[in-house]
């Protein structure tokens, strides 16, 4: 069947619905809604079977769903309407949620309903909630939608607020009065406000800091406290806020104005927190039980070790990178077999920081830095022969973030999540020791057409051609359930000392056929032209990403660099 995807974006929930459908033999063409223009336009060409809208923020115009049945993925119980459906669900607390898939219509959310599918609620972002419940209940309605269409025989539910399954109502959008914070509340309070527009828009705080910015990222402070909306300590890039009841972490902001973008808050608030007390953390010995800001931890159960690097957004700074890498020498430092990289909970990790590059006084030079950092951490990875490392990847990761991965020795994925392993459309070539680690994994040919096709993978078939190991769990506790019985099996199978002593053979062995700094340095090279280069494209797409340009605004002059990708793999 012909499948066409019209969305604002083509995100994660959209990749991974893309990649299912294509797994079940529909041909799917993704069109962006830039304007009414390109959409009929796409329409027109196409001659699609069926329309699918993933993630949609403007309305598909009339003469399209009129003529073509359109399938709408809204993220809301059955009956629930209008733009904040998860703002208004994590601000209330709602303790169930869904997603429903519903044709489009004359009236916004009011279409006949093909699928709904709920969930049970946790306390976290809006952004976390959608790249996790939101798009696997997604994923189950649009396979369900899909099939009942194929069928001919499907009559969709018309809506009809009389029924009692249909609990949902209209929201008008979340207005800025809504979102404002009386740092007079309690933590939880505050920080369920900042959830509810994580990663956008941001909540706007106007009184407590030096100027108006956004906010988020808000993490709950176990032990400090102090008059409440006073800034009473930093650490790393993240500052602490006192509350009602507490404190509690921001880690990111944004200045209010078209043109900034979210970084780190110390970025942000720089010399304006020289007399802020700064509160350290000793990574390898910190107290779990009491809630605080970390992006790095470490803990040890049964010996083995877990060193967790939770990122926001999965972007990692080169102060971030250097940070990491400190911890991981720590950690293998411990009397341990097994060390279990966990990344983070939502994001594993997407590689480089883009936003911190771009705020750089020389974004040439804090790209090179970074990369070098992220660089160093891999090869650190890479060359442990005194420990069986294990890459546990909870969630989506992109270009570095993959290849970080593929340094362990064991790659466990959580069903459902979706891997880029690409670096093009950021014009770069790419390092991380890419070209030698997915060879390793896929083999010549796969990794040039991964590096170069750029196309987003999911668990079934990063599988099917060996770059993941195993795939398990569709939730997080399903993976970490899984996870735990696979580093038993791990310690029940595999001799240690024998495989040590093989791990350490095969790296002489790599070192004598093609020492893995040779790799890393033809990389370096082709990054340093992407970097440095005045025909490099890689500093207009980043500005464009960071900016968040559409395509439909930027210069069409612009293309990806042509990387010959085979003079290097």
């Amino acid at each position: 069947m012909k499948i066409l995807f019209i969305t604002s974006s083509h995100n994660g929930l959209s990749q991974r619905a893309w990649a299912e459908l294509s797994a079940k033999g529909h041909v799917v063409e993704i069109q962006l809604a830039t304007s009414n223009e390109a959409m009929i336009s796409a329409v027109s060409a196409f001659k699609p079977d069926l329309i699918l809208a993933p993630f949609l923020k403007k309305a598909i115009p009339d003469s399209i769903w009129k003529s073509t049945t359109c399938l709408i993925v809204h993220p809301g119980i059955k009956g629930d309407r209008g733009p904040s459906s998860l703002d208004w669900a994590v601000m209330s607390q709602k303790t169930e949620w869904g997603v429903t898939v519903l044709q489009a219509d004359e009236e916004m959310d009011a279409g006949d309903i093909w699928s709904s599918n709920n969930f049970e609620m946790r306390s976290i972002s809006k952004s976390n909630l959608y790249r996790h419940e939101v798009t696997q209940a997604a994923l189950v309605g649009i396979l369900d939608a899909v099939a009942k269409f194929q069928s001919k025989t499907f009559c969709p539910e018309k809506l009809d607020y009389t029924k009692p399954e249909v609990k949902g109502t209209w929201n008008d959008p979340v207005k800025r009065v809504d979102r404002r914070i009386d740092w007079n509340l309690s933590t939880d309070q505050i920080i369920t406000k900042i959830n509810a527009a994580d990663s956008n828009p941001g909540v706007l705080e106007e009184e407590i800091l030096p100027f108006p910015c956004f906010m988020f990222g808000a993490h709950k402070e176990g032990s400090l406290n102090g008059d409440p909306g006073l800034i009473i300590a930093k650490r790393e890039e993240a500052i602490c806020i006192a509350t009602g009841d507490g404190a509690i972490w921001v880690s990111h902001l944004k200045k209010r104005g078209a043109a900034n973008f979210k970084l780190p808050a110390t970025t942000v608030l720089n010399d304006k927190l020289s007399d802020v007390l700064l509160v350290p953390r000793d990574v390898m010995n910190d107290d779990l039980s009491v809630a605080t800001f970390r992006d790095i931890w470490y803990e040890e159960k049964e010996n083995v070790g877990y060193l967790h690097f939770d990122f926001y957004n999965g972007a990692m700074s080169t102060s971030q990178c250097q940070r990491l890498r400190k911890a991981y020498f720590n950690a293998k430092a411990r009397n341990t077999d097994i060390i279990v990289l966990m990344g983070g909970h939502d994001i594993w990790s997407n590689g480089i920081h883009l936003n911190v590059i771009e705020n750089a006084l020389n974004p040439a030079d804090e790209s090179w830095d970074n990369i070098v950092a992220i660089d160093d951490f891999v090869r650190d990875v890479i060359t442990t022969d005194s420990h069986y490392i294990i890459s546990a990847m909870r969630g989506n990761a992109g270009a570095g973030g993959v290849i970080m991965a593929l340094a362990a020795d064991d790659i466990i994925a959580r069903k459902g999540i979706i891997l880029n392993p690409h670096y093009k459309k950021m014009g770069l070539f790419g390092s991380e020791y890419w070209t030698y680690l997915l060879p390793k994994r896929v083999g010549d040919n796969k990794a040039k057409e991964l590096i170069e096709d750029c196309l987003p993978l999911d668990t079934q078939e990063a599988l099917k051609i060996g770059l993941i190991d195993k795939a398990v769990g569709t939730s997080l506790k399903e993976f970490e359930t899984a996870l735990g019985k696979r580093i038993n099996d791990i310690k029940r199978t595999i001799d240690m000392p024998q495989f040590k002593m093989a791990k350490k053979k095969s790296l002489m062995t790599q070192e004598m056929i093609k020492p893995i700094d040779e790799f890393r340095n033809r990389e370096l090279g082709e990054m340093w032209n992407n970097f440095y280069s005045l025909s490099s494209n890689y500093h207009s797409l980043r500005y464009f990403f960071v900016h968040k340009i559409e395509c439909g605004q930027q210069p069409k002059s612009i293309k990806l660099d042509n990387f010959k990708v085979s003079e290097y793999a």
